[in-house]
């Protein structure tokens, strides 16, 4: 190659290397100077720390942020949800589940003794001969009869023959037959009344909902509790834990889901005549965000579990992420109901019965590893992982290395 050529080539290369070097120099100050711009999955520590004291927060939802300790994790594990045993409270110990209603179908049973209102005359005679006398005696003659089918009107009353009209909601059938019985005194010889629910309507439970025979379900005195219930019903479709039971009785509403009734016995309450069973299918769920170990399609995670707790949570999300994470600020974010903003000192607006609270997590603490398995997550709760704070320059010098890369590519295409 002439000198000349050579030195052209040389000049060349150089210029090219020093245009790379500034374009470069120039990308990285650009990336630098705002590298807001850069993607990221979640704010840092310290961005969600500022928000929480700025005017913005104060303006909007005014949450409370509070660092994890040993007393908010006492009151968060000790908490108590609105138990559906409350409606019960007011119920008297005795069953109700014999008691006639409207709409009830009962079978009336009445037995004499000789001729009587409800019974042929009897004209058979047994006789026996009396060595010396030849006289004749007959043997006492008794005849039942059943009534046709009476139905409970609307009002609670019956029409029995000789009688008359008689209210008997919320009798016995044993209370019944007793006052037919006294009705028919001095009308028919030595009565005898037996009175059953032929067909029970009152005494029920209407099941609707996730389970295999929806419709009614008649108590006995048996005393049936409410899992009882779901099961005379066939049972519910769905596991314990994912199956929400909504029971309506006398205008209150109480909610709980089967694992409950299931393994806290004084929540499983005994049905009462007129209860109204609603069994849904309701998973309960929390949601994850930021920068997460694991990489899954939905950040919506299934509890899976009667219970579960923040440390499960955390586990089930593949905890913070190595390469990203801030292990430093794990958030909890939740709305807390009146009762536990009491205690914390939140105030909570008028007219609402919740209000907004995050709490922080640092997991390089082994302490509030433990205070995770203590508290319980709730239905809806969410998860934050925050980014560390390098994870921006990281990126960017991957930016750049890919820069550098394609211009180094370019540089040796220049030089052929």
């Amino acid at each position: 190659m002439p000198v000349s050529s050579y030195q052209e080539t040389r000049l060349r290369n150089k210029k090219t290397t020093s245009f790379l070097y500034r374009s470069t120099a120039g990308v990285l100050a650009l990336l630098l100077a705002s590298c807001s711009w850069v993607p990221r999955s979640s704010p840092t520590q310290k961005q969600v720390r500022n928000y929480t004291k700025s005017p913005a927060n104060k303006a909007a939802l005014d949450y409370k942020l509070f660092a994890m300790t040993p007393d908010i994790a006492d009151i968060l594990s000790s908490e108590t949800q609105p138990l559906i045993s409350t409606l019960d409270k007011h119920d008297p110990r005795r069953s109700l589940n014999d008691h006639i209603g409207a709409g009830d179908v009962l079978n009336i049973s009445i037995f004499e003794l000789g001729n009587g209102l409800f019974s042929m005359p009897d004209r058979s005679v047994s006789s026996s001969n009396v060595e010396g006398g030849g006289s004749m005696s007959t043997a006492p003659h008794i005849a039942a009869q059943n009534l046709p089918p009476t139905q409970v009107e609307g009002d609670g009353t019956i029409m029995v023959p000789y009688v008359g009209r008689m209210n008997v909601m919320d009798k016995t059938p044993s209370q019944v037959a007793a006052m037919v019985q006294n009705g028919l005194k001095g009308k028919s010889q030595d009565p005898q009344v037996m009175v059953r629910i032929q067909t029970d309507i009152s005494n029920t439970v209407i099941v609707s909902g996730e389970v295999t025979r929806p419709g009614r379900v008649v108590l006995s005195l048996a005393d049936e509790h409410l899992s009882d219930v779901v099961a005379i019903a066939g049972g519910a479709k769905h596991a314990p834990q994912d199956t929400q039971i909504e029971l309506v009785r006398r205008h209150h509403i109480g909610m709980t889901d089967l694992a409950t009734l299931e393994n806290h016995p004084e929540e499983d309450i005994r049905a009462n005549p007129g209860d109204r069973l609603r069994v849904t299918y309701q998973p309960r769920t929390f949601t994850a965000f930021g920068a997460i170990g694991q990489n899954q399609q939905r950040n919506e995670v299934q509890f899976g579990t009667a219970t579960l707790t923040l440390a499960g949570a955390l586990a089930r999300i593949g905890g913070p992420a190595d390469s990203r994470a801030d292990p430093n600020g794990v958030y909890l974010i939740r709305y807390e109901d009146e009762t536990v903003c009491k205690r914390l000192g939140v105030p909570v607006k008028p007219g609402h019965h919740t209000a907004p609270v995050v709490y922080e997590i640092d997991m390089m603490n082994p302490t509030q590893y433990f205070l995770a398995q203590r508290i319980p997550v709730k239905d809806h709760d969410a998860i934050l992982i925050t980014d560390a704070a390098t994870t921006r320059f990281f990126k960017i010098n991957m930016l750049i290395g890919t820069l550098l890369g394609e211009g180094m590519t370019a540089g040796l295409y220049a030089v052929r």
